[in-house]
């Protein structure tokens, strides 16, 4: 897994390493009891701040994400199904939501966008 920082994002440091730190696991590219870089392994990796990594693992790990294991390192925790179809659920409904939003600016309605979704769904069959 790679880690990429913008500085120029405006969002913080902490809050993009724990984003991208989080979505690996919820799409499982980080599995159940892989290992994370280490706290300051990373930071020197990304050339930032010691306390910068350590607070985006605390967030991690309340809320569940990872786990840490004293003096072996931090460690993705186990998810149930249920909280990963949930933040799989949640996701679905912004990108339904940013759906309605185009659909309405470009005047197709409900009929019409039930039809392209339907079709969209056979292609995967």
């Amino acid at each position: 897994m790679t880690i990429l920082i913008d500085n120029r994002s405006g969002t913080p440091i902490y809050d993009q390493i724990y984003s991208q730190i989080r979505n690996a696991i919820i799409s499982a590219e980080l599995r159940e009891d892989d290992p994370l870089p280490s706290i300051r392994g990373l930071a020197k990796d990304l050339r930032i701040s010691f306390i910068t990594t350590k607070r985006a693992y605390e967030k991690l790990e309340a809320e569940g994400f990872i786990y840490t294991i004293p003096a072996k390192g931090c460690y993705v925790a186990s998810r149930s199904a249920e909280l990963v179809r949930e933040e799989n659920l949640r996701k679905i409904e912004e990108h339904l939501e940013t759906i309605k939003e185009l659909a309405s600016a470009a005047g197709i309605g409900r009929e019409e966008l039930t039809e392209m979704v339907k079709l969209s769904l056979e292609d995967e069959e």
